[in-house]
């Protein structure tokens, strides 16, 4: 891969993003009708300097707020949902670094995100008693190393990947990350995401039989959730910047649709779709609904670069409330108005071959991983008893 471009601000990542975003939105109809894996949009991306934006100054990156990071997600989830799907786990693990790797550790991976390298994800397990139960194993050796074994599934990105991240507990039960090339031995990965929607983030299997881990690739992940933590809430706003991207991509799409293709229904009296009252007030009602995602999501960002700036118990669990609520809000939007861009547009906007129903196939896929109905319960214990979120990493 040619050498990745250094960003050096939010000003510039943003201008970058958006560019990308123009770009990937051209082929991804196309991409999807024929699960088309993004291996050059992907390379793009690590050119581009987008996936080192957050490094810290003081290793040679923009570190940039997560106001501009959600935007970016948001930027290309307008464009593509599953292009914007794959690096989320990327960020999510940079983070850990971060939070609880060693000065060495930082001197390691920090140059390998500012030269493009990309983090991919073996977190989940199926079969499991729920999401938290996970059974992938590291077991030490006498040299202090590990040896790696389980099956992880819904592996978003590890296809693609450098490294993968891989969630396992040591012999006594505390969650770790080992940090895994791509091609070491005993790792495979299986191409079998078979998914509805977000056809082509190839989110499959990761299989792991007995893989070597030096000593410093591994992380104490559970040290993360002893004290004020922000992992669960920059992962669930780049999310909510996913699906508030879909909602609005599936807004501008209706509307192009119906400026350029649609009639006008007889009993409306107009002269052209543009200009049907109904479908006017519906366009209404959906702009609505991305314009309070959007500000949510804007809202929810704030709320977590204040409490990165002073991280306190209080401060985290306002930035965690204020997630969870653009999540819930943005995953609806990107469902309604999805769903509503063949309302308004009209017959003709089902046929298959102008594959506009990838965004409804892309927003529910993407808002099932994780159920809205506990964060509402979260908002509400809150609002009621001043009850702080749990800290387990999912809200």
């Amino acid at each position: 891969m040619t050498a990745a471009h250094v960003i050096a601000d939010d000003a510039e990542a943003l201008a970058v993003a958006a560019a990308l975003a123009a770009e990937f939105r051209a082929g991804a109809a196309e991409r999807d009708a024929e699960r088309r894996l993004p291996r050059a949009e992907l390379d793009r991306l690590s050119r581009s300097g987008l996936l080192a934006v957050t490094v810290p100054a003081d290793h040679g990156g923009a570190d940039v707020t997560m106001g501009t990071l959600a935007e970016i997600f948001r930027l290309l989830g307008t464009a593509d949902a599953s292009l914007a799907q794959i690096p989320q786990s990327h960020f999510v693990y940079t983070n850990v670094i971060q939070r609880q790797g060693t000065e060495r550790q930082r001197k390691f991976f920090f140059p390998e995100l500012l030269a493009g390298r990309r983090f991919g994800n073996a977190q989940s397990e199926a079969g499991t008693k729920h999401v938290q139960d996970i059974r992938t194993r590291l077991e030490p050796g006498p040299d202090g190393s590990y040896r790696l074994t389980g099956v992880k599934h819904y592996s978003t990105g590890a296809l693609f990947a450098d490294w993968i991240p891989v969630l396992a507990r040591v012999p006594d039960d505390t969650l770790h990350v080992a940090y895994v090339p791509r091609d070491a031995p005993g790792l495979s990965v299986v191409d079998d995401w078979d998914g509805m929607g977000q056809r082509t983030t190839a989110s499959g299997t990761v299989r792991l039989d007995a893989v070597p881990v030096p000593a410093d690739r591994v992380l104490p992940h559970h040290l993360t959730f002893e004290g004020p933590q922000l992992h669960g809430a920059v992962a669930q706003l780049l999310h909510a910047a996913i699906d508030t991207g879909i909602a609005g991509g599936a807004l501008k799409e209706a509307a192009e649709f119906v400026r350029t293709k649609s009639r006008p229904w007889f009993e409306s009296g107009a002269d052209a779709a543009v200009e049907d009252p109904l479908l006017v007030q519906r366009f209404g009602e959906l702009d609505l609904r991305v314009r309070t995602a959007r500000a949510l999501l804007t809202e929810a960002a704030r709320a977590v670069d204040a409490a990165r700036g002073r991280l306190t118990d209080d401060t985290a669990a306002e930035a965690s409330l204020a997630v969870a609520a653009a999540k819930v809000r943005a995953g609806e939007a990107a469902v309604e108005v999805a769903g509503a861009l063949f309302e308004v547009a009209g017959t003709r906007s089902a046929l298959n071959s102008l594959n506009l129903h990838r965004y409804w196939r892309d927003a529910r896929t993407h808002t099932l991983h994780d159920p809205a109905r506990w964060k509402i319960q979260h908002l509400g214990r809150y609002a009621l008893t001043g009850t702080p979120p749990p800290r387990h990493g999912l809200l």
